[in-house]
């Protein structure tokens, strides 16, 4: 008589990660599915993108913030790079809204940003709650961030937001482009350091979201991982107790 089949290992729930995805500086949700969507081809199962516009959009105006010399200085065509101060117009503004869209639109297990939207999700992360339960400081629960020809804010206001180290010790992924014109490498890898374990990948194109096969196997051997770490928690989190009913009543 054979043995009785031992217990089989139960199944890790299966869901896709939630990744909340924010544009660039003239850009919307609609042109950042666009641009994504070479690099995510075939993804389907294991993330569901859900890009958002700024909130300046509505309003006629564009970009997630300006950077200007004071409050007071109107809006000019500046998205804040280089290592001049500035102020950055617009980010309260910014910040209410994603963080509004997270408690209706969420949870998220991540961020991805493009260009003006990397360096915004960088700022995300200082607003990360890093045990996961939000508090009106750190008002942000997400697990990861993937990060494409961002740069380090130089309003003097975030440096608080970037000395909450233990928020920027999360899985961070940077693509960075070697021929870019417009987000020079080293600010993208500036950005890159203020995280404490970054993966930074590099490739030869310029300003884009790449998609070529050596990017598109370390994106999804990232998000792979990331998904495997849900789904282990989801594991050994308590369950519920079931019942079953043995006879009517």
């Amino acid at each position: 008589m054979s043995p009785p089949p031992e217990n089989p290992r139960p199944e890790a729930p299966r869901r896709k990660l939630r990744l909340l995805c924010l544009h660039g500086y003239h850009g919307s949700a609609e042109t950042l599915r666009s641009q994504m969507r070479a690099l995510f081809e075939g993804l389907d199962s294991l993330v569901e993108l859900v890009c958002v516009d700024a909130p300046s959009l509505a309003q006629g105006d564009f970009g997630w913030w300006h950077a200007v010399q004071d409050a007071r200085a109107p809006a000019r065509e500046d998205p804040g790079l280089g290592s001049a101060a500035r102020y950055y117009k617009g980010w309260e503004r910014s910040r209410d809204a994603l963080v509004a869209c997270f408690q209706r639109q969420g949870p998220f297990d991540g961020v991805f940003g493009f260009s003006q939207g990397a360096a915004l999700t960088g700022l995300l992360v200082g607003l990360r709650a890093p045990d996961g339960r939000p508090t009106p400081e750190h008002p942000l629960a997400f697990r990861f961030a993937v990060l494409v020809g961002g740069f380090p804010s130089n309003d003097p206001s975030h440096g608080a937001l970037y000395a909450s180290r233990e928020s920027y010790a999360l899985p961070s992924l940077h693509l960075v482009g070697r021929a870019d014109g417009i987000v020079p490498p080293r600010d993208t890898r500036a950005l890159a350091a203020r995280f404490v374990n970054p993966l930074v990948v590099e490739h030869d194109g310029g300003h884009v979201i790449a998609s070529t096969p050596a990017v598109r196997e370390q994106v999804r051997g990232f998000l792979e991982a990331r998904l495997r770490e849900v789904s282990a928690e989801a594991l050994a989190l308590p369950r519920e107790p079931l019942t079953l009913p043995l006879w009517p009543g």
